[in-house]
């Protein structure tokens, strides 16, 4: 049965794993080890059986080159795109916002508005970061990417353990104090988002947060049959609601990524324990190797031997 495929959650692979994408998009499969089990999935990702793939980034960069191998072989694709302007020391190795920008708009020129979604998120509030500052950065960053996209989707940090243990770095080297702000500093907050939002195009989408859909907020599906639809043409994909937490909609998809191998290391990101540690997997990572990457038990074993079924 044809699938969404997730590009990913657990890392940014445009940027850090391009190479290995394009290996294994042109032998039409990959392999992915479960984190917790250690069972190997083998996931096919023949032009019949993606609906499309969901790439998310804030670098796509490397992986552009190969963009035109999936437009020839008529694979629909889309960018859940991060640009924040948070910047050092919270996005300690993050490409500059100069060269954001600039990326998010040739992807828009080459490949239309829909298929480039700009994403505010998360947002952190601090002493040195009150809900004024984040109005005006939101805005200008509009300003900038305004006709470029039609949809802007936002959320509040999750102070998930090892967001926690990060964000305590940050703080004991800057003496900032980030907090969990209450429901109402984030409904006014997120209103006062939604407001720029409309006057530049753009439709703002809460991710798993229901409580502030409505008065001009829509509910975020980060895997979405109707984005999806909107490249590819045709009517949306039916698929199964699959949420990854709560109040998330997103739809059922097969993710191919690894925690732990993405390089930027900002200090709110849930899918890496600290950059060292992603730097560590990022040395050992084979582009060659049917698994982006691979842990040390399973170093020489043919994995396909070890495989417990498609998904």
């Amino acid at each position: 049965m044809p699938e969404i495929v997730s590009a990913s959650r657990r890392t940014d692979l445009p940027a850090y794993h391009a190479r290995w994408f394009a290996n294994r998009m042109r032998a039409g499969y990959c392999h992915w080890i479960h984190p917790f089990t250690g069972a190997v999935r083998r996931v096919s990702l023949r032009a019949e059986d993606v609906i499309a793939f969901v790439f998310w980034t804030r670098h796509p960069g490397p992986l552009m080159p190969f963009l035109p191998e999936l437009v020839e072989r008529g694979t629909p694709f889309l960018f859940q795109y991060t640009i924040t302007a948070e910047g050092a020391p919270v996005e300690s190795h993050g490409p500059t916002l100069a060269a954001q920008i600039g990326r998010f708009a040739e992807l828009s020129r080459r490949y239309g508005a829909d298929a480039v979604l700009w994403r505010y998120d998360p947002v952190l509030l601090s002493d040195d970061h009150a809900p004024e500052i984040h109005i005006a950065r939101f805005a200008d960053l509009a300003a900038r990417l305004e006709g470029m996209t039609r949809r802007c989707t936002f959320s509040f940090v999750d102070f998930y353990g090892k967001t926690v243990r990060n964000l305590a770095r940050v703080e004991a080297v800057t003496g900032m104090s980030f907090h969990r702000p209450s429901s109402e500093e984030k409904r006014v907050l997120a209103r006062n988002l939604a407001e720029i939002a409309g006057e530049r195009g753009m439709e703002l989408l809460s991710c798993c947060d229901e409580s502030l859909v409505g008065e001009g907020i829509g509910r975020s599906r980060c895997v979405d049959p109707i984005a999806v639809a909107r490249v590819a043409g045709g009517e949306p994909p039916e698929l199964p609601p699959r949420p990854t937490r709560k109040d998330c909609g997103c739809v059922r998809s097969i993710d191919i990524g690894t925690y732990d191998t993405c390089g930027f290391g900002c200090a709110y990101c849930y899918a890496v324990t600290s950059r060292a540690a992603a730097l560590r997997r990022l040395a050992g990572a084979d582009p060659d190797d049917t698994v982006l990457w691979r842990p040390p038990s399973l170093r020489g074993v043919d994995l396909a031997e070890r495989e417990v079924g498609e998904g």
